[in-house]
């Protein structure tokens, strides 16, 4: 359903009277901003790795003392794990090292049928495109793929990673990363629209009061998918750092290239990902199948949080999980001093954007979540989430027109066809 909007960034008359040569010799230059930029990428995941092993410590105790308290503590856990991770996915798009990797730890919609039991009244026993829909991998350690058996009696980081991950090709056969351990620690959502998040008992994993079957194996599971999300985080840091590949390739880059990546990541993140796929899309379609993090309920934070990685971009800013400021040259200050006007434009709708997301969070702490926000005949929740969408689609726009500003030539922007072509989505 994605597509790439190409946008045509054409000198302004603004820009052709301050060619990129003038840009970069104003302070601060290009390249302090390029560089500043990779340093708060750097900061970003080292603090979703961090999440993500103070998720691993609440995992095993829950393993190791499957109680409800530790269930609910590892829940948490996953929710402030989100927190930095969702704030760097302003950095995927326009860096192909990230885009070609996030698939590994933020793939979805996945399904769940494929990792675990599933309540087959709601969710069926196959699928026409999907041959492993109804897997179910932890109650089978052997499996058939492509006429080849796969052992699968141990559960490891490795045959998630390398076998089963997307098995067939099929995006939705979702065997890693967040979402994946999502599901292991809260089941299914079976309220649909209605208020409530997945409810999977704590006796799920204990093998001396055993729920669900196969404790034991789901214990292996959650286990093996937290250690592959912690290594595939490391290698994610590791590409930031001072030698690393992700920092190179950028840096490698022109200046105005570097620019250019920094403000593909803003507009595809905020236009086709956020604003369409993750957002409009489940509004137009009532669906909670798709919402982002469909298993907690955690969504609106996701969103909040997304468009939070957008502003930091923008503003050279970030705040870590231990309330560390990182500060530095950003795009902001390259544009006041191209534009003062343009740069009080976009920063006002960084603001309203995260004004809407913040109305949506606030909705959810009321009792309605995303999911509800979506539901056929809800014209409130509705109108919180397309104030969403409209006020990303505005942000983009602005934009646009720092692209033109800066001359950085020719920029792709993500595009979606719930927000390009919606009658295509509505024809499915």
């Amino acid at each position: 359903m994605n597509f790439r909007r190409t946008l045509l960034a054409a000198a302004t008359a603004l820009a052709a009277s301050t060619p990129m040569t003038q840009v970069q010799a104003a302070t601060p230059s290009a390249e302090a901003i390029v560089s500043h930029y990779a340093d708060i990428a750097l900061a970003t995941y080292s603090d979703s790795l961090n999440g993500a092993k103070t998720l691993q410590q609440a995992i095993e105790k829950l393993l190791a003392q499957p109680t409800g308290d530790n269930l609910s503590a590892a829940r948490n856990a996953w929710i402030q794990a989100r927190v930095p991770y969702q704030q760097s996915e302003a950095f995927r798009f326009g860096n192909p090292i990230i885009d070609e990797w996030e698939g590994k730890v933020n793939a979805w919609p996945l399904d769940e049928g494929l990792i675990d039991y599933v309540d087959n009244n709601s969710y069926g026993s196959e699928s026409d495109v999907n041959p492993y829909y109804a897997a179910n991998i932890i109650a089978n350690p052997k499996l058939s793929i492509g006429g080849v058996e796969i052992d699968a009696r141990e559960i490891t980081p490795q045959l998630l990673s390398d076998t089963l991950q997307e098995i067939d090709g099929v995006e939705s056969n979702v065997a890693t990363g967040y979402h994946a351990i999502e599901f292991l620690l809260w089941g299914q959502d079976l309220n649909g629209t209605r208020p409530g998040a997945g409810n999977r008992p704590a006796t799920d994993f204990d093998p001396a009061n055993c729920t669900g079957g196969h404790c034991e194996r789901r214990a292996q599971y959650l286990r093996a998918a937290t250690e592959l999300l912690i290594s595939d985080l490391q290698e994610m840091v590791d590409h930031w750092k001072a030698d690393g590949a992700a920092r190179a390739e950028l840096l490698a880059k022109p200046a105005s290239a570097g620019l250019a990546t920094i403000t593909t990541g803003m507009g595809s993140l905020a236009y086709g990902e956020l604003g369409g796929e993750r957002t409009k899309l489940g509004l137009m379609l009532h669906d909670p199948e798709e919402e982002h993090d469909c298993f907690s309920d955690n969504t609106h934070w996701s969103h909040y949080y997304d468009a939070k990685g957008i502003k930091n971009v923008y503003l050279g800013a970030y705040t870590g999980s231990d309330g560390k400021e990182f500060n530095g040259d950003s795009l902001s200050d390259l544009v006041a001093s191209v534009d003062a006007g343009l740069d009080r434009r976009m920063k006002e709708h960084l603001a309203a954007t995260e004004a809407a997301a913040q109305a949506m969070v606030d909705s959810a702490a009321n009792g309605a979540p995303f999911d509800v926000m979506i539901a056929p005949g809800n014209s409130e929740g509705g109108q919180l989430v397309q104030n969403f969408v409209d006020a990303l689609v505005a942000q983009t726009r602005v934009t646009e027109e720092v692209i033109a500003a800066l001359n950085l030539g020719e920029v792709e922007i993500e595009g979606s066809d719930s927000l390009d072509n919606p009658a295509a989505v509505l024809a499915q």
